[in-house]
């Protein structure tokens, strides 16, 4: 049975889970669907992505670090990836051009209301981190109505530049996380931490006062065993302490469903993602 070529494409890639999250996809939908890991070194990665579709590649994903790139390289901007500045899907229309999209806002907004019952609309939120990841989500988290919007960033310029791209949007706060000790009355919603150093067990020194039991904690990346913005939230006794699983097998649905037509059933694609990370952090 001839099946239909997708795959994810960053540099590395071995790490992506992205071929297990589609592989049951295809499995539940009862779609053709063959999903392999394309590693590109950015030098190759125009040409890589060219050659993909030329030899008959129906979708790319996009990870780390060529979201911006593949911005840059599509022909059409989906509304969710125009402001975003990345791009973490691809494919070709009917007329054979490249469209980009972006679909790591809805992946998380999803996650956060749909999976664990949360509430965006009218709340107060603190984002942590001012760089792509947080870029890419600002158009879905804004789109979600919450009542105030506040970014912290060790780089103020940079945080400010990032709040005026989305300024005729929504009025973002920009503070540096010196100024956190003192920016809030009363703790934040949700605490959403977009910045990279979660990945190396590193996060900004932040204040306590920051977390009470109101408030929920949301990280965009995920580690085996919890990441370190996890166990600060949980030391603090957040309401809620979230990582990135959902958000990432959200993602990848909504991806799927661009690209097929079909939206799958995420809650046991998290359940078997969650169940690799505990095995992987037990070993």
């Amino acid at each position: 049975m001839h099946k239909d070529r997708y795959a994810v494409t960053g540099y590395p890639v071995s790490h992506s889970q992205s071929p297990m999250i589609h592989g049951h996809f295809a499995s539940q939908t009862g779609e053709a669907v063959d999903y392999q890991k394309l590693p590109l070194h950015p030098d190759e990665f125009e040409s890589g992505v060219k050659q993909f579709f030329s030899h008959g590649g129906k979708g790319l994903n996009v990870t780390v670090p060529h979201k911006e790139s593949a911005w840059q390289m599509a022909a059409i901007h989906a509304p969710a990836a125009e402001r975003a500045g990345a791009v973490n899907t691809l494919y070709l229309n009917q007329e054979g051009e490249l469209v980009g999209d972006n679909t790591d806002g809805v992946g998380m907004v999803r996650d956060i209301e749909h999976n664990h019952g949360g509430n965006l609309k009218g709340a107060n939120l603190l984002v942590l981190g001012a760089g792509g990841a947080v870029r890419g989500v600002l158009p879905v988290l804004i789109a979600a109505q919450p009542a105030s919007i506040v970014i912290a960033n060790r780089t103020l310029a940079r945080a400010e530049a990032l709040a005026e791209l989305f300024a005729d949007l929504f009025p973002i706060t920009v503070l540096s996380y010196q100024q956190l000790d003192s920016a809030f009355s009363r703790a934040p919603e949700w605490i959403i931490n977009g910045t990279a150093a979660g990945l190396s067990g590193e996060m900004p020194e932040l204040p306590d006062t920051l977390v009470d039991q109101h408030t929920a904690c949301y990280d965009m990346v995920y580690a085996p065993g919890g990441t370190v913005f996890q166990r600060w939230a949980e030391s603090l006794g957040a309401n809620k302490s979230l990582d990135g699983t959902g958000m990432l097998v959200e993602q990848a649905a909504e991806s799927f469903r661009i690209w097929r037509g079909k939206m799958p059933d995420t809650k046991p694609v998290i359940a078997e993602l969650q169940k690799a990370l505990f095995q992987s952090s037990a070993k």
